[in-house]
């Protein structure tokens, strides 16, 4: 046997240990190539509600393989609701929502529960079902949730009540543990889309923890099974999300549920859904939960996690905080007569209209200088480019209505990035869906542009003294042919 083969063969094999100490890569192929059978088409938009799940809670109320009861109410009075399957050994506790506004996992809860109520990947399924018994408690925190804010209706976050047990949700999620001696914990979270996986340009779009039980980080039996599923899970996003992962700091925080759920002797493992090119509603990232979790649910069901080396944990990168939504690198910037090189980092906010279903953005400059160190969703060398201010429109229009998309973009080719509204809208809200920005009649634009952090990103870019590019609201246009993302301008008063 010649050498070339000796390695093929230990490659084949280095293949083949790795996929049985990780899992069954054949069935997360399945899972993730047949979601779209599975995913709940009730709750496509982030911004869910209550009164949204309960349809789909009597739904599986009335099938006799789902245990579905009410385990207490929120501050404002609405039910929390426990929905449990399965007959196994193995007590298996996910929740989620316990910050209103991160609710990609609830979706991917009700995914879960049109998988195991189906007849499909029969097999797989009898084999979590006959070894363990799943518990979900969907939208802990549905008061936020109404307002999509972070914090309840008590305005504590309910993540650092795990000692007080102020909160009415906190004493249900901790009475639900005890109750079940949970061996293994889910904390499902969103986090902010501009984590990236650390010294790179990659998105988190999730990231792990198995939460610490100590200040010294100590790690026993319960944590290390939180970590080794973990690694299993990282491996299974590096199929579909390569270099996307990021591991979050495990300093010990003794008031929150994850660390104490830990201390209590459930292995924990949390979760956040980051960010995610393309995907602000995150229904990609929604599909990846989905896939790792049920994934995750079967190796624990079938005990292969045990084999897992946990060394592999910390080659997880940890979590850095370097994404911007549009970075503008080198642009020149003229400042009281002379010529300064800076980059730009913007973040296109989301701002919620009224009823808390949808939003619009509004954008702010985060940061200038030399960002060398951060990334971009999206990224524009500006060397050689000169940032200058947009002109005011001469003629004031009686109302929004009067200005069309062609007319926007011949105003934007001659210079004008502002238009004069005589009957400015009374609305608050101030979106605008055309890329010029409607003003006040009373609105008087400066001589020189000013950029600075907490500034709204709106100017032109000049290339030897040609108009080439504009940016309205943080979204970067090409003038020539109005090519790139935009979303709304944001009307000034």
């Amino acid at each position: 046997m010649n050498r070339l083969s000796k390695h093929k063969i230990l490659w084949v094999l280095g293949i083949l240990i790795g996929t049985a100490a990780y899992g069954q890569g054949n069935l997360t192929d399945k899972l993730y190539d047949t979601y779209e059978n599975y995913k709940e088409p009730s709750l496509d938009k982030r911004r869910i509600k209550h009164q949204q799940l309960q349809p789909l809670l009597a739904h599986y109320a009335q099938n006799p393989a789902f245990t579905v009861q009410k385990v207490g109410n929120s501050i404002e009075g609405r039910s929390l609701s426990l929905v449990s399957i399965g007959s196994g050994d193995v007590d298996i506790y996910l929740w989620s929502q316990m910050h209103g506004d991160e609710p990609t996992a609830t979706q991917a809860i009700f995914d879960i529960f049109r998988f195991l109520e189906s007849p499909d990947f029969a097999e797989e399924k009898a084999e979590i079902l006959k070894n363990c018994r799943l518990h979900f408690l969907p939208m802990l925190n549905p008061d936020g949730a109404e307002r999509f804010m972070r914090r309840n209706a008590l305005g504590i976050d309910i993540n650092r009540d795990a000692l007080r047990l102020q909160s009415p949700e906190g004493r249900t999620l901790k009475r639900v543990r005890d109750s079940l001696d949970a061996d293994f914990g889910f904390n499902l979270h969103d986090q902010s889309r501009y984590y990236n996986a650390e010294r790179t340009d990659r998105p988190a779009t999730i990231s792990y923890l198995a939460t610490a039980y100590d200040y010294e980080t100590n790690i026993n039996e319960v944590r290390a099974n939180a970590m080794k599923v973990i690694v299993f899970m990282n491996d299974i996003i590096q199929k579909y999300a390569p270099g996307q992962v990021g591991r979050y700091s495990d300093a010990f925080e003794p008031r929150a549920f994850g660390d104490n759920i830990q201390k209590w002797g459930t292995s924990l493992i949390l979760i956040e859904s980051g960010g995610m090119a393309q995907d602000r509603e995150k229904q990609e990232i929604r599909k990846l939960n989905y896939v790792s979790i049920l994934s995750a649910i079967y190796t624990i069901a079938t005990g292969e996690y045990k084999r897992i080396d946990i060394a592999d944990y910390e080659k997880i990168p940890r979590n850095d905080r370097k994404m911007l939504d549009l970075k503008i690198e080198e642009v020149t910037y003229p400042l009281l007569g002379k010529n300064y090189t800076l980059d730009l980092g913007i973040y296109r906010n989301e701002v919620d209209r009224e009823g808390h279903h949808d939003f619009y953005y509004q954008a702010r400059i985060v940061d200038q200088g030399d960002l060398s160190t951060f990334y971009g969703y999206e990224t524009f060398n500006a060397k050689g480019y000169m940032a200058k201010p947009g002109k005011v429109y001469p003629k004031t229009l009686a109302t929004l209505s009067e200005l069309t998309a062609t007319q926007a973009t011949e105003l934007l080719k001659e210079g004008y990035l502002y238009v004069k509204i005589a009957q400015f809208p009374d609305s608050d809200t101030m979106d605008f869906g055309l890329p010029i920005i409607p003003v006040h009649e009373d609105f008087e634009m400066a001589e020189e542009l000013r950029l600075g952090v907490g500034m709204a990103p709106n100017f032109f870019l000049e290339k030897e003294g040609n108009r080439t590019h504009v940016v309205v609201n943080g979204f970067l246009l090409e003038l020539a042919n109005m090519r790139g993302e935009f979303k709304n301008s944001v009307m000034q008063r």
